[in-house]
């Protein structure tokens, strides 16, 4: 077997172990966090289920999950119980309560602002993604651009026609955590791709990049999103099938 035969066989071998490792690596990662989840929220809720109502009592293996379907069951019947006017009283005794102890309060409050933005539906945690000039001039860095309401630092900082908007700076590989800045609107180069893809190319540090659609401008100067390659041969004009041979001699 000549060297050039075993390159070649060697080259798919490593071709095969590639698509096999990207086609198996997210899908056992996936499975590894959720089965995580489902053993870690399980060690939490089992311990107080009576042992009556935990099939783990009568089976001789233990059933995973049961505990995370009787939190969702709890958390939902809790949301109900919340919506009506008794357990809407006791909420706010509840939340009275936790508003007397001095480093409770403070914990409790800005979790609760946290996730009553993040999750409601009409909270609007961002609504861009844009580029800043940071660290450096030249250097850009990716923002999430949040709300730009009037708060007190936009009284104190704000130009005439030029305001102050929150942007969050995430860190690479980690999204959840990085810095919260306050730039001038003008300073902020607004993109087009979508929140999510904007996560993802920071999750995959610049690997994983949204598809770019260049814009073009019609003659009535309309944008239209399309690619700037040459158009089909069937939209191209017509061409002349006269040849050099066919022309009359002068």
């Amino acid at each position: 077997m000549s060297d050039a035969l075993k390159t070649s066989g060697m080259t798919r071998l490593r071709n095969y172990f590639l698509t096999g490792f990207i086609v198996c690596a997210p899908l056992a990662i996936t499975v590894y966090i959720a089965w995580s989840l489902i053993g870690w929220v399980d060690s939490w809720v089992k311990p107080y289920i009576p042992a009556r109502y935990n099939p783990d009592s009568y089976l001789p293996f233990p059933v995973p999950g049961f505990g995370l379907i009787v939190a969702l069951v709890l958390i939902t019947l809790i949301g109900f119980l919340t919506a009506n006017i008794v357990g809407r009283a006791i909420v706010n005794f509840g939340e009275r309560l936790l508003g007397r102890m001095p480093l409770v309060r403070g914990i409790y409050g800005s979790l609760k602002q946290i996730f009553e933005t993040v999750l409601s539906n009409k909270g609007d945690m961002f609504r861009q993604v844009g580029l800043v000039e940071y660290p450096r001039k030249g250097v850009w860095s990716l923002v999430f651009v949040a709300n730009d309401k009037e708060t007190e630092i936009n009284q104190k900082l704000d130009q005439e026609g030029d305001p102050l908007i929150a942007v969050f700076m995430p860190c690479t590989p980690n999204p959840t955590t990085g810095f919260l800045m306050y730039v001038h609107k003008s300073e902020i180069v607004p993109l087009d791709m979508s929140i999510e893809d904007g996560a993802k190319l920071i999750v995959s540090a610049g690997m994983v990049a949204p598809e770019v659609k260049a814009k073009l401008v019609t003659l009535n100067g309309e944008p239209v999103e399309g690619s700037l390659a040459n158009p089909p041969l069937a939209a191209q004009p017509a061409r002349s099938s006269r040849t050099a041979s066919s022309r009359p001699n002068r």
